[in-house]
């Protein structure tokens, strides 16, 4: 398995073999808790015009999401796992457009073979699925802030898989303590805060769910995530013994 580490919506456009977009503050960890909240699907999208567009066409869709991090006009929910997590969405159908995350699905899949999504909050699920297919190519994207400059967040993320896929221990304890502490967690505390304080917890809350996403197209085209369930992956075999 070759690893390529890629950034921002650029990085997604050049993603080949197995691209995995990573948003971990917020919308890779939104779209999990979106799933295990009820919802039937996800459609992400590169616009608020075009979740807004699909609303009026289809007005039992919900709508969620962010520019400059503020819930647009007319969304039901901001890109915040708190406000969707405390959302009945059973069966619901969930529009997503973000400034980065739903972007860079929709720049990898004109590019890779397969699109998955990760975040700490299922990372366990996603290196399973990459361990037991084992593509050629893995491209690991962090979309960093808005798609356009690096977040340490997502780039921890995306080594901390790399590390998962290579065998390499990780120290994932270290990680929320350090991350509180830079600039991409301003939002979250204090007089810059300008989404809920939750979401940092909820963010960074290790295998929280036991599924992986995948972008895959409906029969008209239209991009969707779907959840599926990790695969089992095989046991070690014991070292032999010493005598």
């Amino acid at each position: 398995m070759r690893i390529k580490m890629l950034e921002l919506l650029s990085g997604a456009a050049e993603a080949t073999g197995v691209a995995v977009v990573i948003d971990v503050f917020r919308a890779c960890s939104v779209a999990c808790y979106a799933f295990a909240g009820g919802a039937a699907r996800i459609l992400p999208v590169d616009s608020v015009e075009e979740a807004l567009a699909l609303r009026a066409e289809h007005p039992g869709y919900l709508l969620a999401g962010e520019r400059n991090c503020i819930k647009p006009d007319g969304f039901d929910f901001g890109n915040s796992p708190s406000e969707v997590a405390a959302a009945d969405l059973a069966g619901r159908t969930l529009v997503h457009a973000t400034s980065a995350g739903t972007r860079g699905l929709v720049a990898a899949m004109g590019s890779a073979d397969r699109v998955l999504t990760c975040s700490f909050a299922n990372m366990a699920a996603v290196a399973a699925e990459l361990l037991v297919t084992d593509p050629p190519t893995v491209s690991i994207v962090a979309m960093g802030k808005a798609g356009l400059t690096s977040a340490p967040e997502d780039r921890m993320c995306g080594m901390y898989l790399a590390n998962l896929l290579q065998d390499v221990p990780n120290a994932f304890a270290v990680i929320p303590t350090f991350l509180r502490k830079t600039a991409s967690a301003e939002i979250f505390f204090g007089d810059t805060a300008v989404v809920p304080e939750a979401d940092f917890d909820l963010c960074l809350t290790l295998d929280a769910f036991d599924f992986y996403l995948e972008a895959t197209r409906e029969p008209d085209g239209r991009l969707t995530l779907v959840r599926r369930d990790a695969p089992k992956l095989p046991p070690v075999a014991d070292a032999p013994s010493q005598v």
